[in-house]
């Protein structure tokens, strides 16, 4: 099978976050037959959920159209590199492999941080790729911010 990534995708999501107010990060899971199963952008301040993170909420879709807890051979694509939070359900769900565009060194917890699928509790260790569209994730998020700063959110 050829690799197609499907990052473009998440920052469609992302963007659509951006526009709701929310913390432009986007997340698509994908099925091993390369099927999108759910995609899904932050919904924390819509939802008044500060687990509704865009990683959480199209993992808790792709479950529920599986009718399983597990995903096992699915792919996560995220803008953002995931918190702990998230970490720990991508390692609970068994995702295959985790491709994040931007590194996150305050609140990331896969390559920062907590550093999840490093401890000896991780249940599960997907194989992580970074730096996938990147600098167009890393735009976004600076320009969101930018903007709060700058009072025009």
């Amino acid at each position: 099978m050829v690799f197609k990534s499907h990052m473009f995708q998440a920052l469609d999501e992302a963007r659509a976050a951006a526009k709701r107010g929310e913390v432009p990060v986007g997340a698509v899971v994908v099925a091993p037959d390369g099927t999108v199963v759910a995609a899904a952008g932050n919904r924390t301040r819509e939802l008044s959920d500060p687990s509704a993170h865009a990683e959480m909420l199209a993992i808790r879709a792709a479950c529920k159209a599986s009718r399983s807890e597990r995903l096992p051979g699915h792919d996560l694509y995220v803008t953002l590199e995931p918190c702990a939070m998230c970490a720990a359900v991508i390692a609970a769900a068994r995702i295959a492999r985790v491709y994040y565009g931007a590194s996150d060194p305050k609140s990331g917890g896969v390559a920062h941080g907590a550093q999840v699928f490093s401890h000896p509790q991780a249940h599960h260790v997907p194989e992580v790729y970074d730096g996938i569209a990147g600098e167009d994730a890393a735009a976004l998020l600076r320009e969101f911010f930018a903007g709060k700063r700058d009072g025009m959110c």
